[in-house]
């Protein structure tokens, strides 16, 4: 007996040992989350609804939720243009990042490893290097331009720096290799017989690609979208080197807010409300997409 009451209680502290092993797993992640996600968004909200002190920088808790209204009334221009761009660019980089997946997942044979590598080779330089680079090729005398104008697209006088056209450009390069990878991950995982067979069953390349291969790579298409979109929503850094006082994106205001006039209160507010816009615009396309599988 006292054998048996021996091994039952040795049994229970295993059990008891294993059932807190899994939060013990997640305790350093908890952790993470709490310093770097959780306490900058309460720091955030607390700073938001802060109006002026007596002196530079400093700053009173007196609740004024109105900081937000004032926020979002000031910067509304703003704002329509950061999810009009970032939906632009969103769009252009998946017509550009589609065909190259598809190609590099299904054609390029012994370069597939090449072709993936020269998409992330961008992440290798300075993401402010590119958008410079990308002032030099739309300038004046660079190929861009010259090449419009012998074509008479565009008129001897048109520049295309410093304007919407080259901020939406900036964003789009940028942002492309994040709507690229998961793309290509999501049509690598195809399976081929299955395209395969729709061949069998006398389907065109155009009908298996409509009812076969883009049903089968959404998650990629959902999940492309959505980093393309969110990070180029926030941007500011394009608009700031490829754009002019016209083309200005939210991220610019919060900048500004933050680092030359010094209104803590109103940069958080409009960082807070940007954050929640972005996120319901988020949970309801995702509910939109019918899918729940993103990659």
């Amino acid at each position: 007996m006292a054998f048996l009451h021996a091994t039952a209680k040795h049994g229970s502290s295993e059990t008891k040992k294993r059932s807190w092993l899994p939060y013990l797993l997640l305790l350093p992640g908890l952790v993470w989350l709490f310093f770097f996600f959780l306490l900058p968004i309460l720091t955030l909200v607390s700073t938001s609804t802060k109006t002026p002190g007596f002196g530079i920088g400093e700053f009173d808790q007196t609740y004024r939720f109105a900081n937000y209204w004032d926020a979002i009334v000031n910067s509304r221009a703003q704002f329509l243009r950061s999810f009009e761009y970032a939906g632009i660019a969103t769009v252009l980089a998946l017509a550009i990042a589609y065909p190259l997946a598809y190609a590099i997942a299904f054609k390029s044979g012994r370069w597939k490893n090449v072709l993936l590598v020269l998409v992330v080779a961008p992440f290798f330089t300075s993401f402010i290097l590119r958008t410079i680079a990308w002032k030099q090729i739309l300038g004046s005398s660079g190929f861009v331009n010259r090449a419009l104008i012998d074509l008479h697209i565009i008129g001897p006088q048109t520049h295309l720096t410093a304007s919407a056209f080259a901020v939406v450009m900036g964003l789009t390069y940028n942002f492309l290799p994040f709507m690229t990878l998961p793309l290509y991950s999501s049509l690598e995982r195809i399976d081929p017989r299955t395209i395969e067979a729709s061949g069998d069953l006398y389907a065109n390349a155009i009908t298996t690609f409509r009812k076969v291969t883009l049903p089968l790579s959404a998650p990629g298409v959902v999940a492309g979208t959505l980093l393309t979109f969110i990070p180029a929503a926030g941007d500011f850094v394009n608009a700031e080197i490829l754009g002019n006082p016209n083309t200005k994106m939210i991220g610019n205001v919060i900048n500004a807010r933050y680092l030359q006039i010094v209104d803590y209160p109103t940069a958080a507010a409009l960082s807070f409300t940007l954050m929640f816009v972005i996120l319901i615009m988020v949970t309801l396309y995702i509910r939109k997409a019918g899918t729940e599988e993103l990659v």
